[in-house]
C-alpha cells in the first residue's frame, strides 16, 4: 500500500475493510510524532557579550643587553682562542663595573666555516671559521645601563646592543589592568541595556584575551673600536594591557 513518510513515522491508508474508528486511531498514532518534528526550535537565552579593555603605564626597573664577539682565523683553534681572549676581557669589564656573575650567561655560541667566493666549475675553498660567543646582560640599575654598553664596546665587544626594558613582577599592575578592564566591560553592557530598555543581570562568564606584547628591544648595531661618547638610553615607560570578553545575563 502507498504510504506517507515522515522523519521515521510512516501513515499507511487504511484498507476499506476496517472500520472507520480504526483507520483514524492508526492516523493519530502515526501522525503525533511527525507534529513534533515540525515545532520550532527553541531559542537561545538572551545574553549581552562585550569585550572590555583596561591598561596600566609602569616604568621598568631592568635592562637586558645582547652583546658579543666574533672572531676569524685560519683554523677552529686560531679563532676560538682569539674569541675568548676578547670575552674574557669583556667579563671582566662587567664584573669592573658592578654586573654579578649570575648576570651574565651566555646566549649563543656558534663556529661557523669560511669559504672563499665561488668560482665557476670549481668546488668552494675552505679558508677559515667564524667563533660567535654572544651573552645576555642583566642590568639590576638602569642608571648604569649606557655606562655599561660603553664599557662593554671599550672591552672589545663586535656586536652589542638588543637593550631591553623589563619588569620583575608585573602581576600588581597588570591585576590593576584587569581591574580596569572588567569596570570597563560593565559600563558598556550597562550602557547597552539602558538604550535597549531592558535590565542587566548577573555575569555568566569571562574570558581574557592572551598575546601580551614583549618589549621590544633596540636591535643590535656593529660595534667600532670605541664610541665618541655614551649613548643616550631612555627606559621610559611601558603600558601593559588586558582585553577581556565578558557574558551577561539579561534581567527582564
Amino acid at each position: 500500500m502507498p504510504a506517507r513518510r515522515c522523519g521515521k513515522f510512516a501513515l499507511h491508508a487504511a484498507p476499506r475493510r476496517f472500520l472507520a474508528g480504526a483507520a483514524l486511531a492508526a492516523a493519530a498514532i502515526f501522525v503525533a510524532p511527525c507534529a513534533r518534528a515540525q515545532q520550532p526550535t527553541t531559542q537561545p537565552q538572551a545574553r549581552v557579550i562585550v569585550v572590555g579593555e583596561g591598561s596600566v603605564h609602569v616604568a621598568p626597573d631592568y635592562a637586558q643587553i645582547r652583546g658579543g664577539v666574533t672572531t676569524k682565523g685560519k683554523t677552529v683553534k686560531e679563532a676560538t682562542d682569539a674569541n675568548s681572549k676578547l670575552m674574557a676581557a669583556v667579563t671582566a669589564a662587567l664584573v669592573n663595573a658592578g654586573i654579578a656573575q649570575a648576570d651574565i650567561q651566555t646566549a649563543q655560541f656558534s663556529i661557523q666555516p669560511v669559504y672563499a667566493p665561488p668560482q665557476p666549475q670549481a668546488e668552494p675553498k675552505l679558508v677559515g671559521y667564524n667563533v660567535s660567543n654572544q651573552v645576555t646582560v642583566t642590568v639590576r640599575a638602569l642608571g648604569k645601563v649606557s655606562d655599561i654598553l660603553d664599557r662593554m664596546v671599550d672591552a672589545g665587544v663586535t656586536d652589542v646592543g638588543n637593550v631591553a626594558f623589563l619588569h620583575s613582577d608585573p602581576a600588581k599592575a597588570l591585576d590593576q589592568a584587569r581591574e580596569a578592564a572588567v569596570a570597563d566591560a560593565r559600563h558598556k553592557a550597562e550602557l547597552y541595556a539602558h538604550a535597549s530598555g531592558f535590565t542587566l543581570g548577573r555575569v555568566v562568564w569571562l574570558t581574557e584575551d592572551t598575546g601580551a606584547m614583549p618589549p621590544v628591544p633596540v636591535p643590535m648595531f656593529r660595534a667600532q673600536a670605541s664610541m665618541a661618547a655614551p649613548v643616550p638610553i631612555a627606559p621610559g615607560e611601558d603600558t601593559l594591557r588586558v582585553q577581556i570578553t565578558v557574558g551577561f545575563d539579561i534581567a527582564n
